[in-house]
Parts: C-alpha cells; sequence; structure tokens
C-alpha cells in the first residue's frame, strides 16, 4: 500500500484529537453548565469521569472489533455515535442526561481513537512508522493546548452548548474527511483472533508482573494528572475566582511542560539512561511534587502562585512516564501490541476516571480532595513499580 506518511499522520492526528477536544474544550464552561442543570460544580464534574470510564470501555470493546471487522467501519461507527451524542447533549436538563449522554459520546470517541496506532502499523513499520508516529505526537500535543481556548471563545460566543455543537461539527468533518481520505487499511488475508483467543490475549497481559508495574505505573500518574484535570474548573474559577477567558492560560501552561519533559526524554535516552531509570525518575520527582502541594495547604500557603508551579511539575512527569511504560511493556508484547496497548489504555483512563470521581463526588469546597489523591496514587505508582518491577530492570 502507498500512502504518504505525512498525510497519513496528519488524518490519524485530527481522529486522535477528537478526544482531548471531548475531555478539555467544555472545562472553561463548567460553571454554567452547571448552573443549566441545576447541580454543583463538583458533581456537575462528574461528567469527566464518567467520559474516561466510557472511552476506557471503548477501546477495550472496539479494539478487537477493529481486527475483525477493519478499521474504517469500526472508526467511522465510533464517529457517528459520538457526533449524535454530542448533539444530545446541548438538549439536556438535568445532571444524569448529561453523565448518560457523556458516557455515550466517550464509547464513541474510544472507538475512534484506539484505532489509530492500528492503522500506522497497518500501513509503516521500522522507521517509518516511528516517523509517522512522532509527527503524530508532535500535532496531538496542541490538542490539549488549544481545546480550553477554543472552549473559552465559544462560551464567549453563547453559552455552553455551543461548545458541544462544534465537537458535533467536528465528528461530521471527520466523518467526512476519513470516508474520502482514507482506504481500509486492514490486510483481509490476516485472520482475526477469535473472542476466546482475544481474552486469553487480555489474560496473559493482566497476569504479566512486569507489564503490569509498568501499567501501574502509568494508571498512577493518569490517575493524578485527572485528579487536577476533574478538579481544575473549580479550583481556577471558583476558589481563585479566575475568569473563563483565563482560564486556559494557568490550564495550558502544564501541556507546555508535558511537551518540554518529553523532549527531555529523548535527550536523556540518547544517553546512558534507560527508559525504566527515566520512569522512576518521573514518578519520584511526582510524589515530591505531590508531597508539596500537601505541605502547602497544611500550611495555608495555597495560591497560585505555589500551586501553579507545582501542578506543572507534577503534570510534566506524565512525559518521562507514559512513553517509556509503553514502550517498556510492548518489549515484553511485541506478538500481542494491539491487546497490550488497549488493555493500558483501559486501565489508565478507568483509574483517571475514579480519581475524578474521588475529586468531585464529595462536594468538599477545599483542596484536599485534589491534593490527598495526587498523593496517594503518586505513593501507589512509586510501590507499585518496585514491587512488580525492581530494581533488575535498570539494567
Amino acid at each position: 500500500m502507498t500512502l504518504d506518511p505525512r498525510r497519513v499522520a496528519l488524518l490519524v492526528a485530527a481522529n486522535t484529537a477528537l478526544a482531548p477536544f471531548a475531555i478539555d474544550a467544555y472545562l472553561p464552561a463548567m460553571s454554567r453548565l452547571a448552573a443549566s442543570v441545576e447541580a454543583s460544580i463538583h458533581h456537575t464534574e462528574l461528567s469527566i469521569s464518567v467520559f474516561l470510564f466510557g472511552f476506557a470501555l471503548g477501546q477495550l470493546v472496539f479494539g478487537p472489533l477493529s481486527d475483525r471487522l477493519g478499521r474504517k467501519p469500526v472508526l467511522i461507527g465510533g464517529l457517528v455515535v459520538f457526533m449524535l451524542a454530542s448533539l444530545m447533549i446541548t438538549t439536556v436538563g438535568s445532571l444524569p442526561e448529561l453523565l448518560v449522554w457523556r458516557f455515550v459520546q466517550a464509547l464513541g470517541g474510544g472507538a475512534c481513537v484506539v484505532n489509530s496506532a492500528a492503522i500506522v502499523r497497518d500501513c509503516f513499520s521500522g522507521r517509518q512508522a516511528a516517523s509517522v508516529m512522532s509527527t503524530m505526537a508532535m500535532i496531538m500535543m496542541l490538542a490539549p493546548l488549544v481545546a480550553p481556548v477554543v472552549g473559552s471563545g465559544l462560551l464567549y460566543l453563547a453559552d455552553w452548548w455551543l461548545i458541544f455543537v462544534f465537537l458535533a461539527l467536528y465528528a461530521a468533518f471527520l466523518i467526512w474527511l476519513l470516508s474520502t481520505q482514507l482506504p481500509e487499511t486492514r490486510d483481509p488475508n490476516l485472520p482475526a483472533a477469535s473472542p476466546r483467543q482475544v481474552l486469553a490475549n487480555y489474560a496473559s497481559v493482566l497476569s504479566h508482573r512486569q507489564g503490569m508495574g509498568y501499567i501501574c505505573a502509568v494508571a498512577a500518574s493518569f490517575a493524578g494528572l485527572f485528579a487536577f484535570v476533574t478538579f481544575s474548573p473549580f479550583l481556577y474559577l471558583d476558589y481563585f475566582g479566575l475568569s473563563p477567558a483565563m482560564y486556559p492560560l494557568v490550564f495550558g501552561v502544564n501541556v507546555v511542560v508535558i511537551a518540554l519533559s518529553n523532549w527531555v526524554n529523548i535527550r536523556l535516552l540518547r544517553g546512558k539512561r534507560t527508559p525504566q531509570q527515566n520512569m522512576y525518575l518521573g514518578l519520584g520527582i511526582q510524589l515530591g511534587a505531590a508531597t508539596a502541594l500537601v505541605a502547602v495547604t497544611v500550611l495555608g500557603l495555597d495560591s497560585l502562585y505555589t500551586l501553579v508551579p507545582l501542578i506543572m511539575i507534577y503534570a510534566g512527569m506524565v512525559g518521562l512516564i507514559t512513553p517509556n511504560a509503553m514502550s517498556s511493556l510492548l518489549d515484553h508484547f511485541g506478538h500481542i501490541s494491539a491487546t497490550a496497548t488497549a488493555v493500558m489504555g483501559g486501565i489508565k483512563f478507568g483509574s483517571a476516571g475514579l480519581a475524578g470521581v474521588m475529586v468531585s463526588a464529595f462536594e468538599i469546597e477545599n483542596l484536599w480532595p485534589m491534593v490527598l489523591t495526587m498523593l496517594g496514587v503518586s505513593i501507589f505508582g512509586n510501590v507499585a513499580l518496585r514491587w512488580l518491577v525492581g530494581r533488575r530492570a535498570h539494567a
């Protein structure tokens, strides 16, 4: 199959950007949305956790399905579900309605995103595949940075519902783009795994000691990150009283630091450091930042000037942890890389959703839910990696 790598990277990145836009674009509008559905901002923030749970389930279910039916049917079907659910969200009048349609929207989003890496693997291999993935990653770094800015602008033009109209239109554009520009990439001559084999592959990943150590490291890192992301509308809009226009600025600096830590990770790997050493470093720094957040809260020194830098450090370490954990996991499961990727994606987004519930469900009007959750998952990630993987992995 002759395909332009840059074109494929752009198509796949445009598809993958759907998820960060669905998560981050409506964050500046959370207070307005809460008033519209007659719920507190904390309970409305649960819509982020519900989305993450649905997104995790969508990846686990539709990943193997795309191996059987092909990439395009699952991809287009997921986009249609996402588009219709986005339009239904604009009509909701209560919190339960919002949560139901966010879950449905996330199922469609999971079906879309799980196909991105599979499409790259279908079309390219070796250095060409790495080049496409690098181009895609650079484009993807912009999505969480741009999404709150777009959401804030749409909120200024109308109200929160316009953000979900935008998401529906974006999905409709992707349906047209991918239908006309992307061929079916799955090789029809390759036999698809049976349902029993799919379950056996999942079991082999879940029962692998070192593999689960890497998955726990990523899950803990994402849980801490999304404890902040879920709590951030209350933290910045209510607790510190920032305007929706300022929200994207203080939120976006975290994305810049994650991009910077990805660059640092590449530089360190070119030296004598191993992926496992960088992973331990990232988790250690996260634990230090989470401990400092708790100390600042205990001493009553919490302000934008103390919290924002510490959260930046914590969030930035995702760039040291996630790529190294993924590469270490796939060293063990290169023969079933799609399954291993789906397991890691399902567990990390499920953990992120659970962390969101922890910081939003109890309507506590202070910082303790966020900082204690971030500290707790940091301790778990460090302990799990050392217990399941051990120091021998550094060699």
